[in-house]
This record gives C-alpha cells, structure tokens and sequence, in this order.
C-alpha cells in the first residue's frame, strides 16, 4: 500500500514539474506596450477608472465608425480597414476587457452586458454622440447588443461574421474553441499554449492564407499571454454563447450592413440570412472564397464596400433631412 501511496505521490510530482516545465509564461506587459503600444495608440482612462488600449485615427470632424474585434483578437484585426477609412472617417478601435494590451477587468466581469456598457464607456470617454458601430465575431454579437440597447446613438451598425444568431451550430471549425470548451483540457490548454495552437486556430478561421502570418501569429500568441488575459478568456468562455431573441433583433431600425464570408467554419454563412431577415433595415454583402474574418481575407473589397454602403445611408440621412415637413390637416372651424 505504501509504495502505491509512494508511487501516485511520484506520478504527481512529476506531472507538476513537467507542467512547470512546459508551461509557456505570461508575456511581459512593458515589453508589450513597447512592441504593440506604439503611437498613434493611447491608454484611455473610462469613467469606471479602468483604462483601455486604443486607436483613435483620422479628421475630429469626421464621420464616426467604432470596431469591436472578436474573441481572443486585438485591434490590429482592424488595421487594414483603419488604413482605408482614416482619410475620410474618425476611426476608433480598441483592445476590449480580457483582451490586447487592455488586459483583464478588475472586476472580473466578462458578460455580454459587461461587453455592451464598455462600448458606451468608451464612445462617452471621446466626447463621442453618435456614430457607426462595426463588429467581426465576438465583436458583432456585442456590436449587435448595443444597437439593441441604445439604437438612439447610432447612425449605423455594421455586422462582419458577428455571433448572435439564433441558429443551429454544428461547431466550432476552430482548434482552440473547441479545446477551450472541454473541462480540465481548457485549463491544461491556455496555461501550456504553445504557439502551434495559436497559428492552427488562425489558420483554421480563414480560408485566405496568407494573413496568417508569422508576425500575425506571434501577436495572437503574445498577446493571449498578456498577464491576466488567460483567466478572462477562461472565465468568458464558461459562460457559453450569446444568442439573441428574434423578436428583440426586430426591433432594431438602424441601417445595417451585414458582411459574411462563405466559408466561414466557425460562424456559418445561414447566421448572415438569419440576421438579414430578421433585421428590418439591412443589406447583405457576400464574399465568395472567403472565411470569419472578411476585413483582413478580402480587405480591399470589403472596405470598399463598406465605404460605398456608408455613402448611401449618409446620403439617405441627409435626404430625409432635407424633406420639407408634412403639412398638418387643420380641423374646420
């Protein structure tokens, strides 16, 4: 009996030094601002004390449009896009809680409210009263929430793969999703993480090769490891899918613009007919040959039409401004 005590009492202090051994440790957080933090990037202080990483690019008296990256992204998923649009809009981005250089929430708050009320944090912080707001993934899903909440601050909603919809998933086509859902594993997996995982996981995202990257593979690894960000995504993906009712998705009259790869493996193309439907005032751009992340797969074609769609409900906008009142029926006397 004492040599099976004695043996199990091995078996486990050789798993706790192998896993001390293969443990990849968390990424430096100076060495990290250094390297991804550069200007134009500020830290912006919000009102609930918090300070977040962000973007805040082009002409202050231009036309607004935020972008809300997805799950365990970061705000440089953006920068094609930010490049194409700062010349003509105020283009906002940044790292949400758990995530980039923003780090974990203090108060460990990773729910999809938590996700919406950052969105308003951040628009009240830049002095922002309305503006366009666009989201890929994750960041649709949360995107699509704050149109819900206050559909009064937007001129226009812009939902890229974004999660959300009422639909059947036959699941994730994504390696670390699908591990960061198995118990005991998902824990195994985020502390050892080696970055094969990481380039995998892209790989498997999208159908254009070639934005994976070996620089783009060592931010998602790097910053995945940004001290705090392993917990959040732990704690956020215990609390499983945001799915949304479809009669509260009807509500919404916001103009949208609904953008989807075809390929999609994580978030099927039948989510983009879903919220087209559903939606009451949207358009459906498709990209044949494409995958979950279309702004940086196809990113000429999709911030172009992105660019052409906000031409139009601007022009709409200003149409509908510029009609002259309806005459009002005046009873007889």
């Amino acid at each position: 009996m004492k040599w099976i005590v004695r043996g199990l009492a091995l078996l486990l202090l050789a798993g706790g030094l192998a896993f001390l051994f293969f443990r990849v440790p968390d990424t430096d957080a100076n060495e990290m601002w250094a390297k991804y933090g550069a200007s134009p990037s500020q830290a912006v202080e919000l009102a609930d004390g918090r300070t977040v990483h962000l973007r805040d690019e082009g002409p202050r008296d231009a036309p607004v449009i935020m972008l809300l990256h997805g799950s365990n992204a970061d705000l440089y998923t953006w920068q094609p896009w930010a490049e194409m649009l700062r010349e003509d809009y105020r283009v906002i981005r940044f790292d949400q809680r758990g995530h980039g250089l923003t780090g974990p929430a203090p108060d460990g708050d990773y729910s999809h409210d938590a996700f919406v009320a950052d969105v308003g944090n951040v628009a009240d912080a830049l002095g922002l009263d309305r503006f366009v707001l666009a989201g890929n993934s994750m960041g649709g899903g949360i995107a699509m929430g704050y149109a819900m909440a206050h559909p009064e601050r937007l001129d226009g909603l812009v939902l890229v793969d974004a999660g959300g919809a009422d639909i059947q998933r036959e699941g994730s086509g994504n390696l670390a999703f699908k591990l960061a859902r198995i118990p005991v594993v998902n824990s195994l997996s985020f502390q050892l993480m080696p970055r094969s995982i990481v380039e995998r996981s892209l790989s498997q995202s999208v159908s254009n090769q070639q934005i994976v990257s070996p620089e783009a593979v060592d931010r998602y690894w790097e910053l995945a490891r940004y001290p705090g960000n392993r917990d959040a995504t732990m704690k956020r993906f215990g609390l499983g899918w945001t799915v949304f009712d479809k009669a509260d998705v009807a509500k919404v009259e916001v103009p949208t613009l609904v953008m989807w790869g075809k390929e999609d493996a994580l978030i099927p193309f039948a989510a983009a007919g879903w919220y087209d439907d559903v939606l009451p005032n949207s358009a459906l751009v498709a990209y044949d040959g494409i995958g979950h992340i279309p702004m940086e797969e196809a990113a000429e074609r999709s911030a172009t039409d992105l660019m052409v769609w906000l031409s139009d409900i601007a022009l709409a906008a200003s149409e509908s401004a510029s009609e002259p009142p309806r005459a009002q029926s005046v009873p007889n006397s």
